[in-house]
């Protein structure tokens, strides 16, 4: 299965987060940059911060490295971080969004309707379990599909698949998790504050950036509070 990939749009992506329930205090912004000065212009506060990179052969050889790491030394990941794997094609917009609202419901008071709901279904589950649920949820698919084809009408297809990807970044219990439905499990690279939360975030998406210095096609977004 394949979803049609949802553009890194403001417009279409907080179409999507009024479908999933988010009230219109809460938004998707452009980053123009993550020098230092440049982060401390995006409205606070700041709830999560989306990547969109181009999903190379390095991004593949770096995540199994990454996960080799991690699984030889070990990382502590708070039973509060909501994770679930991406299984569905081109899904990885929707799924970015869901972490970066799932994480901040303490902020966030979703309303009525299907996000609500499944949030609530899958509270117990694992993250592939998740993953299923989110496959297999229609509501989802619609969704994503009705804002995917606004900006554009071809399904990627085998031949020409889609190349880029996207991973939220959010702070939880006092820790700093990238949040990659791809990957093995959420990623911990260590301690922040709600108040560091968007600098610290903003270094870790350079070192990305860094790994694949020939490519220039990267975009940052971030969730958060509608200014007037």
């Amino acid at each position: 299965m394949a979803w049609t990939p949802l553009e890194s749009n403001p417009e279409v992506m907080n179409k999507f987060l009024s479908r999933l329930g988010v009230p219109e205090k809460w938004q998707i912004v452009d980053v123009l940059s993550l020098d230092q000065d440049m982060l401390g212009l995006i409205p606070r506060p700041t709830l999560a911060l989306i990547l969109l990179f181009p999903s190379s052969e390095k991004y593949g050889k770096l995540k199994e490295q990454q996960e080799a790491k991690i699984l030889e030394k070990g990382q502590n990941v708070s039973t509060n971080v909501y994770y679930l794997k991406q299984k569905v094609s081109n899904s990885c917009g929707s799924v970015a969004l869901i972490h970066s609202v799932a994480n901040n419901q303490d902020e966030i008071q979703l309303g009525d309707g299907f996000l609500k709901q499944f949030l609530e279904d899958t509270k117990s589950m694992d993250p592939d379990e998740r993953g299923a649920a989110f496959e297999n949820n229609s509501s989802f698919a619609v969704a994503h599909q009705d804002l995917a084809v606004e900006r554009q009408t071809e399904v990627p297809s085998d031949d020409n698949p889609p190349i880029h990807h996207f991973v939220a970044f959010i702070h939880k219990d006092g820790d700093l998790y990238e949040l990659d439905g791809r990957k093995a499990f959420p990623i911990n690279h260590g301690p922040t504050t709600s108040e560091t939360f968007v600098a610290d975030a903003g270094k870790v998406m350079m070192e990305i950036m860094k790994n694949d210095p020939d490519n220039i096609a990267f975009t940052v977004c971030a969730l958060a509070a509608k200014t007037d």
